[in-house]
């Protein structure tokens, strides 16, 4: 039985990570953060150890006697400050890594993203080989994502036995944050007045957990795999959420430069529910992948793309039926009239 450490495990993704660990047998070993709500895990049979991954010491205590290594840990907020968003996702990576290798792990598994590769160019998928040059951006979680997988690919040249997974958009039910998630029930409550042209890759937290096991299984050390599944316009993806729940997509849809204008002046007049710019940025991209290579090397599997839409659906009507819009709901009169004379005009636009 391997002794396994987990950061991360109180997380959307760590949460079903740590329950297939349990179930191949792992002595499972969850870090959790002081004061974190634990109840999940103390269901089942982990060994809980209260550690930052910032704190070098907490983290070179829980390290001793393991042999395979699964770091989740990591912030995702797009609006997150540079400084925060470097701090624990590079170098609480770093620390976790270095511990790592210090501690003679015999396998590490880090999660990262698809944020880490790279958005597509126009008209093309993006895969592992994808060349970087999102930093132009300045959006801190996707230069940060760079950067943790550069100094993990660092550590994996010194001899850490490194696998590295990049998950597109994380959907699925019980995200306990609120993270990847959150947007679908911002959608579920009519609190998204806009939306921009984007593309964004799909893929249920049931197949990232297990791609995480295959990785550790499977995978060729020094080497990533993207963990995707359906690549989404917003156009198509907000009709698809709109036909599955009942509740009417947006309508208004608007060039970036707008958009952010809008959002600036929503902010102003702290009005609830309206993107932020690093959002707006992010979501302008083409987050389009191709996970042929999990998939050949890994034999990694997906479930039909709907699923983890219905599942995130059916979550947020358990949990928060009476806040969400019902079925049947449309959008409030003023934004439909906007986005719908919008339309006109870019059909008349030359």
């Amino acid at each position: 039985m391997a002794t396994t450490l987990i950061t991360g495990a109180t997380g959307f993704i760590g949460s079903y990570v740590c329950r297939l660990l349990v179930d191949r047998g792992d002595e499972v070993v969850a870090t959790v953060r002081a004061g974190s709500r634990t109840e999940e895990l103390e269901r089942l049979p982990v060994r809980l150890r209260v550690a930052d991954i910032l704190d070098r010491r907490a983290v070179r205590r829980v390290m001793q006697g393991v042999e395979r290594v699964f770091h989740l840990a990591g912030s995702g907020d797009l609006a997150a400050e540079r400084q925060r968003t470097f701090a624990v996702n590079v170098e609480g990576t770093r620390i976790v890594l270095e511990e790592a290798l210090r501690a003679g792990a015999e396998r590490v598994v880090l999660t990262s993203s698809v944020a880490a590769i790279g958005p597509a160019a126009e008209g093309t998928t993006a895969d592992e080989q994808n060349v970087w040059d999102a930093g132009r951006y300045r959006v801190p979680y996707l230069d940060a994502a760079h950067e943790a997988e550069v100094a993990a690919m660092r550590l994996a040249a010194r001899g850490l036995p490194l696998v590295i997974v990049n998950p597109g958009l994380v959907l699925g039910a019980g995200d306990p944050g609120r993270s990847s998630t959150a947007f679908v029930r911002s959608f579920l409550r009519r609190q998204l007045p806009m939306y921009i042209d984007g593309t964004v890759n799909i893929v249920g937290v049931d197949d990232v957990a297990r791609g995480h096991l295959l990785a550790d299984e499977l995978g060729t050390l020094g080497e990533r795999y993207i963990l995707g599944n359906r690549n989404f316009t917003f156009d198509r993806l907000f009709a698809d959420l709109g036909r599955l729940s009942g509740v009417e997509p947006p309508r208004l849809k608007l060039p970036l430069p707008a958009a952010l204008a809008l959002s600036d002046l929503g902010r102003r007049m702290q009005l609830r529910g309206m993107p932020r710019p690093g959002d707006l940025r992010a979501m302008s991209l083409r987050w389009a992948f191709t996970s042929r290579k999990a998939k050949r090397e890994l034999g990694w599997t997906t479930s039909p793309h709907e699923d983890s839409l219905e599942a995130t659906i059916a979550f947020y009507r358990e949990r928060y039926g009476t806040s969400l819009a019902p079925a049947g709901s449309r959008q409030p009169l003023p934004l439909r009239f906007t986005g719908d004379a919008l339309a006109v005009l870019r059909r008349l636009a030359p």
